[in-house]
């Protein structure tokens, strides 16, 4: 769980340099999509979606839903892009917040 506002900042400057390994297209959110970044989250703990051009829905709402559903933190939205973080089971964490 993201506790403070240096966390974020932190995991932001990570996200910065990464690509999306998610897109959402016109089918907008589906179990399927949900899955696939539920897996992404647990082999990466830092993951990047890209919400495509043809999909209507709003992104901050995606966002919160993808977030809710894997139980992981929104980092951030700007524009079409959303950053989200799940923290790994202690035996396979990638990241280390700063306290």
């Amino acid at each position: 769980m993201i506790k403070t506002s240096k966390q974020r900042a932190y995991l932001k400057s990570l996200a910065m340099t990464m690509d999306p390994v998610v897109q959402v297209g016109k089918a907008s959110l589906t179990p399927e999509l949900t899955k696939a970044v539920d897996e992404a989250l647990n082999a990466r703990e830092l993951i990047k979606v890209s919400v495509l051009q043809n999909c209507t829905d709003d992104p901050r709402e995606i966002a919160d839903y993808l977030a809710e559903r894997t139980h992981s933190d929104v980092v951030q939205v700007i524009g079409k892009k959303i950053v989200l973080y799940k923290e790994g089971k202690d035996n396979k964490k990638k990241i280390v917040l700063p306290e």
